[in-house]
């Protein structure tokens, strides 16, 4: 390979990746109000319900249900994530929270997607309610569930312990993880 060659695709890469990270629909890292929490949490909310019937029936046996409408995500080596959503009891706000994380590795690249913790019990309820940041993957039992779990579940199965449910990722990095992500309660402006 010749270096006029070499160096062609060397900048095919690097502006394939500078395209991808231009085009996630990342929003300014500043807190959002309450009313546009709630606003992205009601849609996404309702998004999720209307594609996953699980998502609706595991909603409606959960104590409460934590979403976070857009997390978004970005990095080269070290990358972190970061996005603010709410805590529904019933079809109530009880709080809003942000969740947090960093991490050091072989990555590269943006994304943003958005996961509902459906909390099936009032231990592990509490447990958020009680920690200085929950960090996920610590305390109570936390089980991500695949697209399409629906088909192979009952909410009779599902009642103790927090479901996860991953959606509208959108960009590319290397997979999703939840676990590390450290959730803290928040009081953003009206």
């Amino acid at each position: 390979m010749d270096t006029r060659s070499h160096w062609s695709q060397k900048t095919l890469i690097i502006a394939g990746v500078l395209a991808l990270l231009l085009s996630v629909e990342a929003q300014p890292v500043v807190a959002a109000s309450k009313a546009e929490i709630d606003s992205k949490v009601s849609t996404s909310l309702k998004k999720l319900y209307d594609t996953e019937p699980g998502a609706k029936a595991l909603g409606a046996k959960a104590k409460a249900i934590l979403v976070f409408p857009d997390i978004v995500k970005g990095g080269f080596i070290v990358a972190g994530e970061y996005g603010d959503g709410s805590l529904r009891k019933g079809n109530k706000t009880a709080g809003y929270y942000r969740a947090v994380s960093a991490s050091v590795g072989f990555q590269a690249g943006a994304q943003s997607f958005g996961y509902v913790l459906f909390f099936m019990d009032d231990e592990s309820l509490a447990y958020l309610d009680k920690s200085d940041g929950w960090e996920l993957g610590t305390g109570p039992t936390l089980v991500v569930l695949d697209k399409g779990f629906g088909k192979n579940f009952s909410t009779t199965t599902l009642q103790k312990g927090v479901y996860a449910i991953i959606f509208n990722q959108k960009g590319l990095m290397g997979g999703i993880s939840l676990q590390g992500s450290k959730i803290t309660k928040i009081t953003p402006d009206k």
